[in-house]
């Protein structure tokens, strides 16, 4: 048997590096299988290791891209015409009783992109035994007729947080809630930067995508500039700038780069480089606290016990901490509702208030999340062994 990983645009974004790894092994786990990649990033994923835990990595054509968007019409526009036997006979070769498992869950958070890719997924169908749905989340404001119809053929979906699995088990009944792969990554711990303090850093993550939902001109980032001023101010704690996404069109490093140019002088914030996603967790676990817009920053710090407070943009963001601690209320700033640059610095002291409690709740809840995780590969197996 073979199963195919699609919709992956690359591993420079470490969330993506992590769902493949971490989706890899489940399926090792509990099918007989072959795991292969196709991805639009094949330099990436060699960069970071993913073609020495999959069985390979089969590359659409090396090529410069701009956006998710891009890559999604890219793919559309090469394999999708309809007057095309040689794009047929590529997805033929590649998805023929195969199980085709679609790892672009994210592309149904925002109504941009829900749409994308529906018309791949239909021709993949044609040739695929089985088409998977995994780990995905999804807006409201996506559910078009088309993108209904597009989840209504898949033969499981697997939805990681409850926002997103009200939504579509409306749609599907082949609809299964299950906690994000990522909550099972390893994590690799590397000597710490001199002054990375041990259990008395705060990680803060900053994506460039918070700027197109932000309200205010430039808030976000005025907000993070608030927060680090008010932890070099008011506690002894020192600050780490730890990095998700460096993709050359969306890279934490620009925000990155210019609040640490703000803040070097200070000798108490300093910046990590590029690592793979389990080396950035093994940083991220030894935090105190972590602060991250990026969702699979925020699952690494969740998943090692770091309390954590998310700048969200999304439904994930929401979902997942309504499942971990009962509400997102004061775990979720969303920056659709900043109006103030002290909104972050208000937010953080929360959870540092809170911190004790926080931090037993998530030793308490995630050994249980973890097993939801798994139990994704439970309900892959048993779809798979079903008749057609």
């Amino acid at each position: 048997m073979k199963t195919v990983l699609y919709m992956h645009g690359g591993s420079g974004n470490h969330g993506c590096e992590a769902l493949v790894r971490t989706t890899t092994s489940i399926i090792k786990q509990y099918l007989d299988s072959e795991v292969w990649l196709w991805s639009t990033g094949k330099p990436e994923d060699i960069k970071y290791g993913i073609d020495k835990i999959t069985d390979g990595v089969l590359a659409t054509e090396e090529m410069s891209h701009k956006s998710i968007s891009f890559i999604v019409a890219y793919i559309k526009n090469m394999f999708l015409k309809k007057d095309s036997a040689m794009n047929d006979l590529f997805l033929k070769k590649l998805f023929k009783d195969t199980v085709a498992l679609s790892i672009g869950g994210d592309n149904y958070c925002y109504p941009w992109s829900a749409k994308q890719g529906a018309e791949l997924d239909r021709k993949i169908r044609k040739y695929c035994k089985k088409n998977v749905l995994w780990g995905c989340s999804i807006d409201e404001e996506s559910l078009t007729d088309e993108v209904k119809e597009d989840l209504k053929g898949f033969d499981l979906i697997t939805v990681r947080e409850p926002l997103s699995y009200e939504l579509i088990k409306k749609i599907n009944p082949n609809t299964v809630k299950v906690s994000d792969p990522a909550f099972v990554l390893e994590k690799k711990e590397l000597p710490l930067p001199k002054t990375f303090i041990e259990n008395n850093t705060v990680g803060i993550n900053i994506s460039p995508l918070i700027n197109d939902y932000e309200s205010g001109e430039n808030i976000a980032y005025q907000n993070y500039v608030q927060l680090i001023e008010y932890i070099i101010q008011e506690t002894d704690m020192n600050i780490c700038l730890i990095p998700h996404v460096v993709w050359e069109y969306n890279n934490d490093f620009i925000p990155i780069n210019a609040l640490y140019e703000k803040f070097e002088s200070t000798d108490r914030v300093i910046k990590l480089g590029d690592y793979t996603c389990e080396e950035i967790k093994g940083y991220i676990a030894r935090c105190r606290f972590f602060i991250g817009a990026r969702t699979h920053a925020t699952i690494a710090a969740y998943s090692t016990f770091v309390p954590t407070l998310v700048v969200g943009y999304s439904i994930k963001s929401l979902g997942i901490a309504q499942d971990l601690f009962g509400s997102y209320e004061n775990y979720v700033l969303a920056v659709q509702d900043m109006s103030s640059k002290y909104d972050l610095q208000k937010a953080f002291s929360y959870i540092m208030e809170n911190e004790n409690f926080i931090r037993e709740r998530l030793r308490q809840i995630i050994p249980k999340y973890k097993e939801s995780s798994l139990a994704a590969g439970m309900s892959l197996k048993s779809v798979v062994n079903k008749e057609k």
